[in-house]
């Protein structure tokens, strides 16, 4: 009941604070249209006293009445959900909003990875889409309390016992409570199937990799593997609604019994001349409104309430995902670095993890230097990359910046002083202006920075193949929109990583990945030649990640990573008279291409 409470008060505020007109001509329809009704019951009592005692004109004003009232009761509702209607849209985005700050809104990226918290966003996501419901819930909630106030009233007028009949609606309600309890719980049980499952439907139907599931026959195998987990998940949640149902129906019984009681005790009272017939019509209609009061009560307070586990969940998530308050930093990043990077005795675990990422990791990136990363898959590479990015805390060691302890340093600060681009990386699907620009938000409307960045990317040619170049909508979410290639993306992304002309550190971490071997290694030889004068300029580090020795080799500081371990430290030709695991490595991918 708290919790409903909560909830009402939270979107009633919310779509005040939304739109304050739509909000008002809402609840004033709604009050309207839930008076009218009781008033009606009054209404065809005082007619039907009237009609037996023979009184036509009184009765043609009650009667009048009852048919204004009446046509209250039934338009109202409707005017107030033309007003409403937008406010729950606009609560929905506000809502979605929220969501998306608590998301994005942390200097770290680490409460992605933990299982609890994603299982929150994914039924986050769900409830999210209930607003119409919730604003619905409310609106008709308002008017329930004014029909239930004067209902209250007129039946006590009659006899004071039959105040027992709304008061039995309190089984209901609490049965709706521990209902919705039961739902909830379902649904948390289930999120992670369901989390699987939808992607799993997202994946069968992605154009992305229609290609892909063809080739190797992979559709059946998805419908299977989707049908498991659904299945599983509608088992859960079907455990969860039989068990909400059948203490809904208890509730349900026990108000059914109450008004049974009702309409009898009114009937023998009026049949021993202690009431008037229009006394009977009257409780009849209220007893009829009063069943309906309180079967629309537990549905509304079951969708508040399931309303108020939402917001309940997001502040819960929010207060878990909001960074620990700290003393505020007090160094900056260095201007230009005279030294570099150095990392000491750097370790790292993933929330959950049974083994630690990268252990015991010390080493220097020199000022100026164009440094690659190589090892196997799951060495650690990326990890590496992200630390230096402040995604993370570290479990133990410092990475110092020059002198100046990276921890010390104002995330935000120090992520204006690099720039990024991932093999992951993201395809906005905004024009190709923006989809590039943002990359540097200062410059956003600097066409020339924006092209300067793009040739430095030799993504050009992708703008010139687009039918309105830089005012060319991307992507398939629009009905106009370009569809690019995974290289022609790639591309894009890497002009947005362009766009900071004065980085202190430029990671790029696989982002040739679509391109082939060609493009890729003459991309690097000019990012080389770049780096060097960038270097020269700032002392900037140019780290990169590829899997291709052909590129790497023309590294200043080869990283070789093995089980979240540096094993081999040095340049191209250092490392091959080694005869180590870089040697070894670069043989067998040579003799790939021989």
């Amino acid at each position: 009941m708290i919790e409903a409470l909560a909830a009402s008060w939270r979107i009633l505020r919310t779509a005040w604070r939304l739109d304050r007109r739509r909000a008002a001509t809402a609840v004033v329809l709604m009050l309207g249209g839930a008076a009218a009704a009781p008033l009606m019951a009054y209404a065809l009592g005082r007619m039907t006293n009237a009609l037996a005692d023979r009184d036509g004109g009184a009765a043609a004003v009650a009667g009048a009445v009852a048919g204004v009232l009446a046509i209250a009761m039934l338009t109202f509702s409707h005017f107030a959900h033309i007003a409403y209607f937008e406010l729950a849209e606009m609560a929905e985005e506000d809502f979605d909003a929220q969501l998306m700050e608590v998301s994005n809104g942390t200097p770290g990226i680490g409460h992605h990875e933990r299982a609890e918290q994603a299982d929150a966003i994914t039924v986050l996501r769900q409830e999210g889409r209930q607003f119409e419901n919730a604003m619905d819930a409310l609106m008709n909630g308002v008017g329930l309390v004014v029909a239930m106030a004067i209902t209250a009233v007129l039946l006590v007028r009659v006899d004071p016992l039959l105040l027992l009949l709304p008061v039995a609606a309190l089984p209901p309600l609490i049965a709706g409570r521990l209902a919705e309890r039961s739902r909830d719980r379902a649904r948390t049980q289930t999120a992670e199937s369901t989390r699987v499952a939808l992607n799993l439907f997202h994946l069968s139907t992605s154009v992305t990799v229609a290609g892909e599931l063809r080739v190797f026959r992979l559709g059946r195998e998805l419908l299977d593997r989707h049908r498991r987990h659904w299945s599983a998940a509608t088992k859960g949640l079907a455990r969860g609604h039989f068990l909400a149902t059948v203490v809904h129906t208890v509730g349900q019984l026990v108000f059914a019994v109450s008004y049974i009681a009702a309409v009898l005790l009114v009937i023998r009272q009026a049949i021993a001349g202690h009431g008037s017939i229009g006394d009977v019509v009257l409780v009849i209609v209220l007893a009829v409104q009063v069943n309906q009061q309180v079967a629309l009560a537990v549905s509304l307070m079951e969708t508040l309430q399931r309303m108020g586990s939402a917001y309940q969940r997001l502040r819960t998530l929010r207060e878990q995902v909001a960074p620990a308050s700290a003393e505020p930093a007090r160094e900056a990043p260095p201007e230009r670095f005279a030294h570099g990077i150095t990392l000491r005795d750097v370790s790292f675990r993933y929330p959950g993890a049974d083994r630690p990422a990268l252990r015991d990791v010390t080493l220097t990136l020199p000022a100026g230097s164009r440094v690659a990363i190589v090892g196997e898959n799951g060495a650690g590479k990326t990890t590496l990359v992200k630390l230096l990015c402040g995604f993370y805390p570290l479990s133990s060691g410092q990475v110092l910046l020059d002198d100046v302890d990276l921890a010390n340093v104002p995330v935000q600060t120090w992520r204006q002083r690099i720039s990024v681009g991932f093999q992951d990386f993201a395809r906005y699907e905004f024009d190709a202006r923006h989809t590039v620009g943002v990359g540097d938000l200062p410059h956003l409307g600097s066409d020339e920075h924006l092209l300067d960045a793009l040739d430095r990317a030799q993504a050009i040619p992708v703008i010139d193949h687009l039918p309105d170049g830089l005012a060319t909508q991307l992507g398939r979410s629009w009905t106009d929109g370009a569809e690019l290639s995974g290289g022609q993306w790639q591309r894009l992304a890497l002009g947005r990583a362009m766009m900071r002309t004065q980085p202190l550190l430029l990671v790029l971490d696989e982002p040739a990945s679509a391109l082939d071997p060609a493009a890729e290694h003459a991309l690097f030889e000019r990012f080389a030649d770049q780096a060097g004068r960038v270097a020269r300029e700032s002392g900037a580090i140019t780290l990169f990640v590829s899997h291709r020795f052909s590129t790497v080799r023309m590294a200043d500081l080869i990283i070789v990573v093995r089980d979240g371990e540096v094993a081999e430290v040095g340049d191209h030709d250092t490392l091959m008279a080694n005869q180590g695991l870089y040697a070894e490595l670069f043989d067998l991918q040579a003799q790939a291409y021989s």
